[in-house]
């Protein structure tokens, strides 16, 4: 099995500077061409259905694929990203600081969990079991839609390969299963991770 494991494009918490994690934001003009030119990326690569975070950010990077390679969708709650950032969701970071220095630095650290937030290791075993089941169907290529959150997290526990310095928008991570998870080839991604 061939996976086209994607990031959403440019949102507007990004170029507001909120945080973002379960906010719930569209992608910006910039957002929607890089969209674009990913599925030019990925035409004539075989993708049978993609399956989408239901954040509209992804779902309208996921709309953008769908229309241009003409293949089933799919919306799969399990793929959202990490609630992680509890009352400091959608804020202005810059206000965030002066509001609550304290839960700024907190979540600093992906392993923290602050008040209201879904604790790591509950988003770790969802994002395992939503990829286990995904890869278990009888498509030989997909394609998943997510965000940072998610992919930071596959490739620390499940690839074990570390951390991602840098996931850019629309990024690419084209994995073989075959029993284990292989990478093939990636896109849009600095990393710290032993690729």
């Amino acid at each position: 099995m061939y996976i086209y494991l994607l990031r959403h494009g440019e949102s507007t918490s990004d170029i507001e500077d909120r945080y973002g994690g379960d906010y719930d934001d569209h992608l910006t003009e910039k957002g929607l061409e890089e969209s674009k030119q990913l599925a030019e990326k990925l035409v004539n690569k075989g993708i049978e259905i993609i399956y989408a975070s239901p954040r509209i950010r992804a779902l309208e990077t996921a709309d953008i694929l769908r229309e241009r390679l003409d293949c089933k969708h799919e919306v799969i709650q399990d793929l959202r990203e990490r609630n992680s950032y509890g009352v400091l969701t959608g804020m202005v970071k810059a206000e965030a600081k002066e509001k609550y220095p304290d839960l700024v630095e907190a979540v600093k650290f992906y392993g923290n969990t602050i008040e209201g937030a879904e604790k790591y290791e509950e988003f770790t075993n969802r994002i395992k079991k939503v990829f286990e089941h995904l890869t278990s169907g009888p498509e030989q290529t997909i394609a998943i839609v997510t965000h940072g959150g998610p992919i930071r997290c596959f490739f620390r526990e499940v690839l074990k390969l570390g951390e991602i310095e840098t996931l850019g928008d629309c990024a690419i991570i084209n994995l073989e299963k075959d029993g284990d998870y292989k990478i093939k080839y990636v896109e849009g991604i600095l990393s710290e991770a032993r690729i």
